[in-house]
């Protein structure tokens, strides 16, 4: 095994080990790794895995794994071939590396394994091949430099590695194969509307209309006028009959977007449509039968609203039979990178400027920087770059202002003025309250190292 290095060692003296071993078992869920124990019984089979073998983790874990998946005392690291049988009794050739494990006792636990494709045994093959290459031959691509995207990274316009989003993937994939009504919920410029088109277009209404429209954008009248149409003489300037998005939209897919800003009244206009199937447009006396499915999205938390008094229950069950949360991306933070580069290999293809590397000091700031505004934001970002900037090198010195402004009075307070007990513990409560509990971005945005922050915590009692 590869010794561990003092600072990794000191660090994870520090580390809950159940919290992080678990955490590094779903950031390798795509992997085909697998666990068994010291009667080679599995106790974990990952997603990848499943993917890989055709065998899934339900029928699998808690028996006795097959014998071409055995891991004994004697596969130390150990390398081999393997064939695996798939449904239908199609063999697929795979790379197996285990690693032994021992427990406190120093008595065979059982072991690791991890599985790869044979396309993927050949890419390491020539991996190897390449870092046997003299010393001044290329062997890594540098960390600002272009990665070549692949098809992989992308599902229906949505870009992820993030485990937490191929899980997203998976909901959206099984909700487009029936009729239920879909609730989106996450942050602004998160990609709700691309989630909402994504299901219209695995569905079966993909051949029918997608229509969209803003809650918040209009006003009561006007948005019960859009929803539903009107009839000519409903109210001045209505010269003629007018067809709502509701009646547009039969046989597709209505999406409302910040559907918590929905007056109460248009609220059970709402639900009318989604129980009834009908409606009557604004001035009319008839009701218009009409076949649509809804998918709905918010920034706030219905449940909130409803208990506010700002949103009818009976509403909010209607609308979330299947709900759906996106991420932030400062919880996904290995999509940044990915992301970035899209929207340069975008913005390319202009002709206007050519972005072949980002400068380290860039891709720092970039990397480190909270994206409240998420993917919208950053795409903004990439923008900012190309139209003040010039050069293949994207340099620290074009991103926007805020990249460059000094941490916020607030975060200084902390760090460099002389606080009270009081308003320190005050203070790293409210960045705890902000952060909805997560210590890493608490700390940061006090400006203190996660360690400060801890000891600190202690030190209050918060």
């Amino acid at each position: 095994m590869k010794q561990i290095n003092q600072p990794l060692s000191d660090w994870l003296a520090r580390q809950p080990i159940q919290p992080l071993f678990l955490k590094l078992l779903a950031l390798c869920d795509v992997a085909g790794l697998y666990i068994v124990d010291r009667d080679q019984q599995v106790v974990h089979w990952s997603r990848g895995a499943e993917q890989l073998t055709g065998l899934e983790s339900g029928d699998i874990t808690g028996k006795t794994c097959l014998s071409e998946y055995a891991i004994t005392e004697a596969g130390e690291h150990k390398k081999q071939l393997i064939k695996s049988s798939q449904a239908g009794g199609h063999k697929i050739e795979l790379e197996k590396i285990t690693q032994v494990l021992y427990d406190q006792d120093d008595i065979f636990a059982g072991g690791l394994g991890l599985l790869l494709s044979a396309s993927e045994q050949a890419a390491n093959s020539s991996l190897s091949k390449e870092a046997s290459a003299p010393a001044h031959a290329p062997r890594l691509r540098p960390v600002g430099e272009a990665p070549v995207l692949d098809g992989k990274q992308g599902f229906q316009g949505l870009l992820s590695r993030s485990p937490a989003m191929q899980a997203v993937f998976q909901i959206i994939r099984n909700a487009a194969e029936t009729e239920a009504t879909v609730l989106v919920r996450g942050e602004s410029g998160s990609g709700k509307e691309l989630v909402a088109k994504a299901i219209h277009d695995l569905s079966a209404r993909r051949n029918a209309p997608f229509l969209a429209i803003n809650c918040a954008a209009l006003s009561s009248s006007l948005l019960d006028s859009e929803l539903f149409g009107h009839v000519r003489g409903a109210f001045t300037g209505a010269v003629k009959d007018h067809s709502g998005l509701f009646q547009r939209a039969h046989g597709g897919t209505l999406f409302l977007d910040e559907v918590a800003e929905l007056p109460l009244e248009l609220q059970a206009k709402l639900l009318r449509v989604i129980q009834e199937r009908n409606f009557i447009p604004v001035g009319g006396d008839r009701s218009i039968d009409v076949d649509v499915r809804i998918v709905a999205a918010t920034h706030r938390s219905l449940r909130e609203e409803v208990k506010m008094g700002r949103f009818r229950e009976d509403l909010m069950y209607r609308l979330r039979v299947v709900p759906i949360f996106i991420p932030p991306l400062r919880e996904r933070r290995e999509d940044i990178g990915l992301l970035i580069w899209h929207f340069i290999q975008q913005h390319n293809a202009d002709n206007f400027r050519k972005i072949e590397k980002i400068d380290p000091q860039a891709m720092r700031a970039l990397l480190d920087y909270a994206w409240p505004g998420n993917i919208r934001e950053l795409h903004n970002v990439v923008e900012y770059a190309f139209a003040v900037g010039r050069g293949t090198t994207l340099r620290w010195s074009e991103l926007p202002p805020e990249f460059r402004e000094q941490r916020s009075v607030d975060s200084q307070a902390v760090q460099n003025q002389p606080l009270s007990a009081d308003e320190e513990s005050a203070a790293i409560r409210q960045a705890l309250e902000q952060s909805n509990g997560k210590v890493t971005q608490a700390a940061r945005t006090l400006g203190m190292s996660r360690a400060t922050f801890w000891r600190k915590r202690k030190i209050y009692g918060v």
